[in-house]
């Protein structure tokens, strides 16, 4: 192993490696200070961008080509057959862009929180999501194989459910929590056969070389099961009624989430098939409608929108909306430059969104009374009659909770139930044959038994 992937290995593994050390100490019952685990965090990602930059130096000094790529390979976690689980990290020229917006977001959010959550009785519960959050996402940006890619999908799920459930001791929190739990549960599917499928029909998972090929059907089928995992975590119509409850979580959450990484992992996993989805023309189209229905679904709900997060997120909508139409037209490195430069913008508003407010009223008094509203020039371009119902539809939000609840969520929560009460009649027996009475032999009197 050499240096470069020594120090890619180091990016990827550092906020794993604090996550864990957090957590140990907190299970042995000693509770770090909130100056101890700020700068632990501050100096994690403070060495995992300098770290960064070091690896792109060493291969510039060394002539490396316009698409520098670094991979490690550690062999594979197990096999069963002619399957492998391999375990490959790569940072190639679509990674980097991730890996540095990651690496440097999350630090300046570890460093917003430490004061934003000061005496916050959940104060280390936020960091140790923070840094699994950040090793989730830094695993699916650097994953070489799909295999590695679901993991560490799955750890930004998790992460985002259990921080917009935060504040736990009410219920809203929960409740949208687990709604979108059962949302990234239902689309997660897509990830998962269309990686199976990738494997049963090219005989491996793995990308580090490159997308295996496939024919024109196959492809087009893991291009819409993989479609279908991005949406949800995108929060693409027709699951884009989740986003608005997530900013139930604390505002920094929000931020790094919603307004940066977790809502774009979508718009990657799609640009990491992007061959495989040139292939396809029904694929790309349906992308290219995803995107542009959401993109006219968010601009019309976040505008009447009542607070400022939830028109942020209408606003986040809207963005990767656009962002699901240049991949699908082809245009990557716009895609790319678009996703970067909203990520900075949208952790920035949504950091600032308490504040507002404050700046609202400053802006106002400046120019002696009420600011002019914005829009109105698209509005008049309809009748009376449209302009109210759209009013009513973009009030509703499009009544995709309403679609969502019926085809979505109920139905899991029903299943959970159904298994919850088999899972409970087992244990349920299990404690019956424990505590049944145990026949007691007595011994025998002088008149015999």
């Amino acid at each position: 192993m050499d240096f470069s992937q020594a120090l890619l290995v180091f990016v990827v593994m550092a906020p794993g490696v604090v996550f864990g050390g957090l957590a140990l100490l907190w299970l042995a019952g000693w509770t770090p200070a909130e100056r101890v685990i700020s700068r632990i965090t501050g100096a994690t990602f403070s060495a995992s961008v300098l770290a960064l930059a070091a690896i792109l130096w060493r291969l510039a000094e060394t002539g490396g080509s316009a698409a520098p790529m670094v991979q490690v390979a550690f062999g594979n976690w197990f096999s069963v057959r002619d399957y492998h689980f391999p375990l490959v990290l790569m940072a190639d020229r679509l990674s980097w862009p991730f890996l540095g917006m990651t690496v440097v977001l999350a630090g300046l959010i570890g460093q917003f929180s430490a004061t934003y959550l000061h005496r916050e009785p959940g104060f280390l519960r936020f960091f140790l999501l923070l840094h699994l959050f950040a090793f989730g996402s830094l695993l699916a940006f650097a994953a070489g194989s799909f295999d590695l890619l679901v993991a560490g999908w799955e750890m930004v799920g998790i992460t985002s459910v259990l921080l917009i459930a935060f504040f736990q001791q009410r219920t809203a929190p929960v409740e949208n929590g687990l709604r979108v739990f059962a949302v990234y549960r239902a689309c997660d599917i897509g990830l998962l056969v269309g990686a199976f499928a990738m494997y049963n029909w090219a005989g491996t998972g793995s990308f580090a070389g490159g997308l295996p090929p496939l024919s024109h059907n196959r492809a087009s089928v893991v291009c819409l099961l993989l479609l279908l995992a991005a949406a949800g975590k995108a929060a693409q119509v027709p699951f884009s009624g989740w986003l608005p409850r997530a900013m139930e979580g604390p505002t920094p959450s929000s931020a790094i989430f919603y307004g940066a990484i977790s809502i774009h992992a979508g718009a990657y996993l799609l640009l990491r098939v992007q061959p495989m989805l040139a292939q396809s023309g029904l694929a790309s189209a349906m992308v290219v409608v995803i995107g542009v229905a959401t993109a006219l679904h968010g601009t019309m709900s976040g505008r009447v929108s009542a607070d400022a997060k939830t028109s942020l997120a209408y606003a986040s909508l809207t963005q990767v909306g656009v962002v699901f139409v240049e991949i699908g037209v082809g245009w990557t490195s716009i895609a790319v430059a678009h996703i970067l430069g909203h990520a900075m913008v949208r952790t920035l508003q949504f950091l600032r969104a308490p504040s507002t407010l404050h700046d609202y009223h400053h802006m106002r008094s400046a120019v002696g009374g009420e600011l002019a509203p914005t829009g109105k020039h698209l509005e008049e371009l309809f009748p009376e009659r449209v302009q109210l119902w759209l009013y009513r539809w973009s009030l509703d939000r499009g009544h995709l909770d309403t679609i969502l609840d019926r085809f979505v969520i109920h139905p899991l929560m029903r299943l959970s139930r159904r298994f919850a009460g088999l899972d409970g009649m087992g244990l349920d027996g299990y404690a019956g044959r424990r505590e049944a009475p145990v026949p007691v032999r007595r011994a025998a009197g002088p008149g015999g038994i």
